[in-house]
């Protein structure tokens, strides 16, 4: 899958091999002594004019390929990138998004942010809630948008910028955008830290502990997404 955007490319300078910048050399003319003509004409003299490299424009569009490892299931890839146009009253910032693969074991790497301008993927762990898995496999095994589910919500959401909770304290807010997680805000579905998403949880237990229906992520893992996610931005979770 590929992306367009305005981009830079570097015109036919680079195959000089510095040619372009090497100095241009006047021919060397013979002249007869004075008072005598000249057997010959003197030869035409040419000053090589150094070659100019090629402007660089951005008038030129370059391509860069989205996720270029295949680390993101192409599904949820295609659902998250037509969500960014169906949503884009609300979602106004396109410089990158976040994709959480609910079909994946909580233990793994889940949670995407993606550079929609660079292409590449930064991954991450989240949790998923204890209702969504009541046997607590690792796995999300259902999903709801009733309060007190304790489920996760899938479907698109809208960053809305960094926020503080008695007792989660630091936090993304989330805004949902369809029927499936609209209410989020009512729920308090949240990005924040968590003990039991912290890498010592999982290297001890195995897998994440789970959430109340929030992307709980490691500690370290959040003042970063709290300043990249802000507001209008999407994070888009699927099964």
């Amino acid at each position: 899958m590929r992306l367009a955007r305005r981009g830079f490319i570097l015109g036919g300078a680079a195959l000089l091999s510095g040619c372009a910048s090497t100095a241009a050399t006047r021919p060397t003319a013979t002249f007869a002594p004075i008072g005598q003509q000249a057997a010959t004409q003197p030869p035409h003299i040419t000053v090589a004019q150094p070659i100019e490299p090629e402007a660089i424009t951005a008038h030129l569009n370059s391509t860069r390929v989205l996720d270029p490892r295949g680390q993101v299931r192409p599904e949820l890839m295609e659902r998250a990138l037509a969500a960014l146009d169906i949503h884009s009253h609300k979602i106004t910032k396109r410089d990158r998004m976040y994709l959480v693969d609910f079909t994946k074991f909580s233990g793994d790497e889940r949670l995407y942010e993606v550079d929609l301008e660079g292409g590449e993927i930064v991954l991450i762990r989240t949790s998923h809630g204890r209702g969504s898995d009541p046997d607590h496999s690792g796995y999300a095994r259902s999903f709801s948008n009733v309060p007190d589910s304790y489920k996760s919500s899938v479907g698109a959401y809208a960053t809305a910028g960094a926020g503080w909770g008695s007792q989660q304290g630091p936090n993304v807010l989330l805004d949902g955008l369809e029927y499936t997680n609209n209410l989020a805000r009512e729920r308090a579905i949240i990005v924040h830290g968590a003990d039991y998403a912290d890498p010592d949880f999982l290297a001890r237990e195995g897998k994440l502990g789970r959430s109340y229906g929030c992307f709980s992520v490691a500690h370290t893992d959040l003042p970063r997404l709290r300043e990249r996610m802000g507001e209008g931005r999407l994070l888009f979770a699927w099964a």
